[in-house]
């Protein structure tokens, strides 16, 4: 498949990462689609005669062609969706870009991957949590993300680095630069043990706009999200807010109530957006993590707990599913949910289910 082509598709104007994969999907690849007629494309539901001309342009292919030129000059990768490099929690995510520029040399498929994000305004009491959290993920097997912001996110990139974690910079801007400047040196240092990755070709700049986009990557890229401070206004809810969008897990840690960057972190905690975290110990035990380099298989029942006849159905259904919502429990249980609800909290209190946000089940 032409590189060239790939990075063609996302420079066409009006095609976004959903559009793309529209068209991929219809197409077969991105030169296919750069082949088709104007009446092939506008027979795909979505695509009329401004996008179809837009594609049959040649301006997408020419600025395609000096992007390639950048990317093999600096040795980047190139990550397509749908290729076996391309990270799969992300491709899973309904709005991932089609395409990732990458530079780095850790596996964005590694077992455990966790986004650690928070305020720019970073105080002694967010650094400190921030520190020993990742000093004791050390023994987890887990790869740090983060958005190599100023405040939290760069004390969750220099701990990883510290203590040799591998972790992962999401961009808001091109390969070609490094923003805020002053992280130049430890982004040089996580090419090293960990690396950098963006969806915006070079050139891009760190505008306000590009962030937002920046956070469902950050979002994406993990099995959970943890917010360590936060102010109620700010980049490290609306992850977040699109972590929750995910289905993924997302874990807040407390603050004091009149603090304004312990807010926004109380704030998802209280509407159930997100669990609270004191410590790694927590982490472990509501994402069922053992200290082995693998998640634990599911576990089987211990025989000396007594489920009534009601909590054994619902615990084998929440066990064969992984991990499973109240409304699908409801409904493949075929109980109204205020039995539901009983059931669950009885189980919770035997200890044989956890809760995580957005009423989804876990077997313990």
């Amino acid at each position: 498949m032409s590189l060239q082509h790939q990075i063609a598709l996302t420079k066409i104007n009006g095609v976004g990462p959903v559009v793309a994969r529209h068209l991929l999907s219809h197409c077969g690849s991105a030169e296919a689609v750069f082949a088709a007629s104007k009446k092939q494309l506008t027979t795909i539901p979505g695509i009329g005669n401004y996008l179809a001309e837009s594609i049959l342009g040649t301006k997408a292919l020419h600025e395609a062609e000096d992007e390639l030129r950048f990317v093999q000059k600096h040795g980047i990768q190139m990550l397509f969706w749908g290729s076996e490099d391309y990270p799969k929690r992300l491709s899973d995510c309904f709005d991932a870009p089609v395409l990732l520029y990458y530079k780095g040399n850790a596996n964005l498929n590694s077992s455990r991957i966790i986004s650690i994000v928070g305020t720019r305004n970073a105080t002694s009491y967010g650094k400190s949590i921030c520190a020993e959290f990742i000093q004791n993920l050390t023994p987890y097997n887990v790869m740090v993300v983060s958005g190599l912001a100023h405040g939290i996110d760069t004390h969750a990139h220099r701990n990883s680095l510290k203590q040799g974690i591998p972790t992962i910079g999401v961009l808001g801007h091109g390969l070609d630069r490094i923003y805020p400047a002053t992280n130049r040196e430890m982004a040089a240092k996580m090419l090293e043990c960990g690396g950098l990755l963006t969806e915006f070709p070079s050139g891009t700049n760190p505008d306000r706009q590009n962030f937002p986009m920046r956070n469902r990557i950050i979002a994406g890229l993990a099995d959970v999200t943890v917010v360590v401070e936060a102010a109620v206004k700010g980049g490290a809810l609306i992850t977040a807010e699109i972590a929750n969008n995910y289905n993924r897990d997302v874990f807040a840690f407390p603050g004091n109530l009149n603090q304004e960057f312990s807010a926004g972190c109380n704030y998802l905690i209280k509407t159930n957006r997100a669990h609270l975290i004191g410590s790694v110990r927590d982490l472990e035990y509501l994402m069922n993590w053992t200290l082995d380099t693998q998640p634990s298989a599911p576990k089987q029942l211990q025989l000396h707990v007594s489920l009534s006849a009601s909590e054994q159905q619902a615990y084998d259904l929440i066990n064969t599913s992984g991990q499973i919502g109240i409304d699908d429990l409801s409904l493949q249980l075929k109980w109204p949910q205020s039995k539901l609800a009983i059931v669950l909290l009885e189980m919770e209190m035997k200890g044989v289910i956890a809760a995580l946000p957005g009423k989804v089940y876990r077997v313990l």
